[in-house]
């Protein structure tokens, strides 16, 4: 049995695993998050609650959770970066404190990009701020710039990330599910600026 494998799974998936936007509202706001607006635990819903910075807070904390893992493996795990970004991500979305009924994985995939290039993370950050401000929908501005992410990476990086960068890409449409349908039907809230 690899140790390393096992110290990395382990570390990766309780790290993405940490509820902060659930943890944040009960203490202070005593309120379980997954009772309000989407009943998602993520930086989306925690604004439905109509406090900001408990909203900045979980994006924040969301996002340096993915950071460190991934940053932590390459320092001392480099030939497993890949695969700890992708369990601290699944450790987001499939929490089993929570019986596996996570967030959307968004924040915590910005950490993880920012941890494998800063260029990622720019990109993302680009083309969502742009698409938020043309059309008003995070959702679609989600799913959009982490294809361009991909696509990016897949024809100007010379790195290995292609295939997670897709893989990230195919879990954030799975994770918009409803919000797809929503989007088709055009009953999708939006953003207000």
């Amino acid at each position: 049995m690899d140790t390393n494998l096992i110290t990395v799974t382990l570390y990766s998936y309780l790290l993405g695993s940490i509820p902060f936007g659930l943890i944040l509202t009960k203490i202070i706001l005593k309120k379980d998050i997954r009772k309000v607006g989407s009943g998602n635990i993520g930086t989306t819903n925690v604004l439905r609650t109509g406090n900001k910075f408990l909203g900045i807070a979980t994006l924040v904390l969301d996002l340096l959770k993915g950071f460190v893992a991934v940053y932590f493996t390459l320092i001392y795990f480099g030939d497993l970066t890949s695969y700890s970004a992708l369990i601290c991500f699944i450790g987001h979305i499939f929490p089993v404190w929570l019986k596996f009924k996570g967030g959307k994985g968004v924040a915590t995939y910005l950490g993880v990009i920012l941890a494998l290039s800063y260029k990622f993370f720019f990109i993302f950050g680009i083309s969502w701020i742009t698409l938020s401000l043309i059309f008003r929908l995070a959702s679609f501005s989600s799913m959009a710039s982490s294809l361009m992410v991909f696509l990016y990476g897949y024809f100007f990086e010379i790195n290995n990330y292609s295939m997670l960068l897709f893989i990230f890409f195919v879990i954030i449409l799975f994770t918009h599910r409803e919000n797809i349908v929503r989007l088709k039907n055009s009953r999708e809230n939006k953003i207000k600026l």
